[in-house]
């Protein structure tokens, strides 16, 4: 479980990139590392990975053909940056919402407007995702828990304080990016529950 609150960027490395199994590696902040265990669960751009060797400041992770072909982790080069956020422990403060780490889609950006001392990014939807996307919502992008703006049919957006321009990759993101996206699960389950039921005639 994660909260959705980016702890921090980190430059990526690509240690393999085997057919339909690449293997990642990041550091570390000291915090993060404190009783790290191989089997935790890291999320890199919100995508839930598990820690398969730890040297020193450094995690590993294999990322298997699914994760790639949901994800933006395969955009990835050496270098780039990426969210990272240990799972959550119990008695952590949940400060976003509760996330899985379990991707969605990917979405692209389509427009950054930057008015005095704001940010608004626009998101590219297709008719099925815009049914999870409500206006003062939740949803997870890059593992950021976001309260969504407006929504429009093709189209829509958040609002960034700068806090989360410095702490995220969304401070030098651009047009065309590939955005991960993790609906807010309990907003998905009435969704998909109202749309059986009226499917059934229930409703």
């Amino acid at each position: 479980m994660f909260s959705g609150i980016v702890q921090n960027r980190a430059p990526v490395t690509i240690e393999a990139r085997l057919p339909q199994l690449w293997t990642l590696s990041v550091p570390l902040t000291a915090k993060q590392t404190e009783g790290l265990v191989i089997g935790a669960s890291i999320a890199l751009n919100g995508a839930c990975l598990t820690v398969t060797r730890q040297q020193g400041e450094r995690a590993y992770f294999d990322v298997m053909m699914e994760t790639l072909r949901v994800t933006n982790l395969a955009d990835l080069s050496d270098g780039d940056l990426v969210n990272v956020e240990r799972a959550a422990r119990f008695g952590d403060d949940i400060g976003g919402h509760v996330m899985s780490g379990h991707v969605h889609h990917t979405v692209p950006i389509l427009d950054i407007e930057r008015p005095e001392n704001n940010c608004i990014l626009w998101f590219g939807i297709d008719d099925e995702q815009r049914r999870y996307l409500f206006p003062k919502g939740y949803v997870g992008l890059n593992g950021c828990s976001l309260t969504i703006g407006e929504v429009r049919d093709d189209r829509f957006n958040v609002f960034l304080i700068p806090e989360t321009l410095a702490v995220t990759t969304f401070g030098d993101a651009g047009v065309g990016d590939r955005v991960n996206v993790e609906f807010d699960a309990h907003t998905q389950a009435i969704v998909d529950t109202l749309g059986r039921m009226k499917a059934a005639g229930q409703l």
